[in-house]
């Protein structure tokens, strides 16, 4: 069994999630109650606040990660958390605009996916500070499939000034 695997069936996906509307992290916190119901949530990672990526003239993130258990097939995984991001009250914006709710699958297990609905890991990833921080906080030594670094590692590459653990929880 590869190192970054869980053994019974089970999945190991990591989760990324973001809200820059209000009220942010009610949305965390909804969408992480509605992941738990795709599987066992093992970690969850402390919450950050963040500036944006892209567009900046927009608020703050708040944002956080998540290991999931789960049985789900990656595309099934995928589709869940449209849905929840749908429940939660996501509207459809341009790419890096604000969001409600923004759930993104960051790894699944050690797999290497690229489809029209879903690129996994994640391909922006190992650039984005607001991921890595808390990622390196619940799997710091889980290595990335492609670049074949730790989590730890990508971190060490990156700039995280803009990153700031807050006192709020999930």
């Amino acid at each position: 069994m590869p190192k970054n695997e869980v053994s019974d069936g089970f999945a190991r996906a990591f989760i990324g999630l973001g809200s820059n509307i209000e009220p942010r992290i009610d949305h965390l916190r909804e969408a992480v109650k509605a992941i738990g119901e795709l599987g066992e949530i093992v970690r969850k990672s402390s919450v950050y606040e963040t500036s944006p990526v892209g567009i900046v003239e927009q608020p703050d993130f708040l944002n956080a990660d998540v290991e999931l258990q789960t049985m789900l097939e990656p595309l099934d995984l995928v589709h869940h958390l449209k849905s929840i991001e749908k429940s939660i009250g996501r509207i459809e914006r341009p790419r890096w605009h604000e969001r409600e709710i923004d759930l993104d699958i960051l790894f699944y297990d050690d797999l290497i996916l690229q489809t029209n609905e879903l690129t996994v890991p994640h391909p922006e990833l190992h650039k984005r500070a607001f991921v890595l921080v808390p990622m390196v906080e619940i799997a710091p030594l889980f290595i990335h499939p492609i670049i074949r670094k730790s989590m730890s590692e990508l971190l060490n590459d990156v700039e995280s000034g803009g990153v700031h653990k807050t006192e709020l929880f999930l």
